[in-house]
């Protein structure tokens, strides 16, 4: 299966050796391809500059085994139809446009609702939810 990260994703697969790395290893390791888009990536990278600047290596290294594709618009019809902000619009956008069947992100308040609902093809999970349903 084709999986998205949010940019939440990468930023806690890079910056640290949790749970969040061990599920991406998990993915790979289980025939999973993990996408991204230049805005995820960016916002990822944007972060650990902040946060944890070390960490911008272990944040290369983890793309360089990721199929990255360049930023992708939301459209008009998904934004009437969902209640997201316009930041979060681009991630929903690009994981359709990526023909991926899931969207994993640890954004609660946001994606949150969401949870569980499969839209245009793309089924929304968090990191558990995506673990429980694909590894167990």
């Amino acid at each position: 299966m084709r999986i998205f990260l949010d940019a939440n994703v990468l930023f806690f697969a890079a910056k640290s050796d949790g749970a969040v790395r061990q599920l991406l290893m998990l993915l790979e390791k289980s025939g999973h391809e993990c996408c991204v888009d230049d805005y995820v990536v960016e916002e990822a990278r944007r972060n650990l500059v902040a946060k944890a600047p070390d960490r911008l290596v272990a944040l290369e290294s983890l793309l360089s085994r990721m199929k990255t594709a360049g930023a992708q618009r939301s459209d008009a019809t998904l934004e009437a139809s969902l209640q997201l902000p316009a930041k979060d619009r681009p991630v929903l956008a690009a994981a359709i446009h990526q023909s991926c069947g899931a969207l994993v992100t640890g954004d609660r308040t946001h994606f949150g609702p969401l949870y569980g609902r499969t839209i245009r093809g793309v089924t929304i999970h968090s990191p558990r939810s995506l673990a429980e349903a694909l590894l167990e």
